[in-house]
């Protein structure tokens, strides 16, 4: 990792550092913060010629070596200090909330907006809505691009920014173009490497953020963590890290809840943690009780389905989104548990 002794090198001194880095087989990766730009070197950084040139150069302030599989990712890297904010919340500066439908239905639009009002006046800082789902039964509602729209209609009217879940390349293509703030990569493609580089690729250069939902049969946590650092490699290190439970299913729970894991994210990576309660749990009964449990192991955000009727919403929304006034009580006491922890 290159630390420059100016915020942003000039394109002249880029070339100098990629004509040295590849000399050793190595690339060069900016990664731009808000006020300060890294650089970081993609490939064997153990070359110790290649870090003695670079700090022989008289812009390089230092080089600092990671020797870890997640050179971005890892705690010990200069993103440390990296904040994320979306919607004028700063992860880390007060719990973050998203919530809203699991899936937006385009017959009935005016659901969508009544939900991301109640949500908005329920603390939510962001409002998620599906516009295309995956689905296990080819039959089954496999969302429309009329959806999109309405998101975006409910941005508007709102203020907040909108997530939604991006599959494809056509997908992501429109969900860019039509200005979603946050893009949701689902549990059956957390090791979607081609999916993850071609998100990567998209958003560089972007302000968008990413939230990366951890697979359902996923193992190690650093496997997680591995998914991330494909995203952020391609220079935007704007990812939040969603459990959202894992398989085999807990009797009595959709999934296995695993918002456990979040101490041991924290313990490698700098990225903020935003649990799934509404997917861990999958019924609207138990999913309070699941936030605060994430809350407490040291979630920075919550993602939870909320519907202003879910006996009329379609997708998983009839089971396991909560209404905006228990979704009102469930912000109140998480945000009130994290400010006693954090406090």
């Amino acid at each position: 990792m290159i630390l420059p002794k100016a915020n942003r090198l000039s394109p002249d001194q880029v070339s100098v550092l990629d004509a040295i880095v590849a000399e050793f087989g190595c690339r060069l990766q900016p990664i731009e913060g808000a006020v300060r730009t890294i650089y970081a070197i993609v490939g064997d950084e153990r070359h110790e010629l290649m870090i003695n040139r670079l700090e022989g150069l008289d812009f390089v302030e230092r080089v600092d070596r990671i020797q870890s599989p997640h050179k971005l990712m890892d705690l010990r890297s200069d993103l440390a200090s990296h904040r994320i904010t979306i919607g004028g919340v700063t992860l880390g500066q007060k719990l973050f909330v998203i919530a809203g439908q699991c899936t937006i239905d385009p017959k009935n639009p005016q659901l969508f907006l009544e939900t991301a009002h109640a949500v908005k006046e329920a603390g939510a800082d962001a409002i998620r809505g599906g516009v295309w789902k995956p689905r296990t039964n080819p039959y089954s509602y496999q969302g429309d691009d009329s959806a999109l729209e309405i998101l975006m209609e409910a941005h508007r009217q709102t203020g907040l920014p909108v997530d939604a879940e991006v599959m494809d390349d056509h997908q992501l293509k429109l969900a860019l173009e039509a200005g979603v703030h946050t893009l949701q990569v689902g549990a059956r493609n957390a090791l979607n490497y081609s999916l993850l580089r071609a998100i990567g690729a998209a958003v560089a250069g972007r302000d968008n953020a990413v939230l990366l939902k951890r697979g359902m049969h996923m193992g190690p946590v650093s496997e997680f963590i591995s998914a991330a650092e494909y995203i952020v490699s391609f220079g935007n290190p704007n990812v939040l890290l969603c459990p959202r439970g894992t398989a085999p299913t807990l009797d009595g729970y959709r999934n296995h809840p695993d918002e456990s894991i979040t101490p041991l994210l924290k313990e490698r990576t700098w990225a903020p943690v935003v649990v799934d309660p509404s997917h861990s749990v999958g019924k609207a009964a138990y999913v309070p009780a699941c936030a605060l449990a994430a809350v407490a192991y040291g979630a920075d955000g919550l993602c939870i389905e909320s519907h202003v009727q879910p006996a009329k919403g379609i997708g998983d929304d009839p089971k396991q989104s909560l209404t905006p006034d228990v979704l009102a009580t469930t912000i109140t006491r998480a945000r009130a548990l994290w400010s006693t922890l954090r406090g």
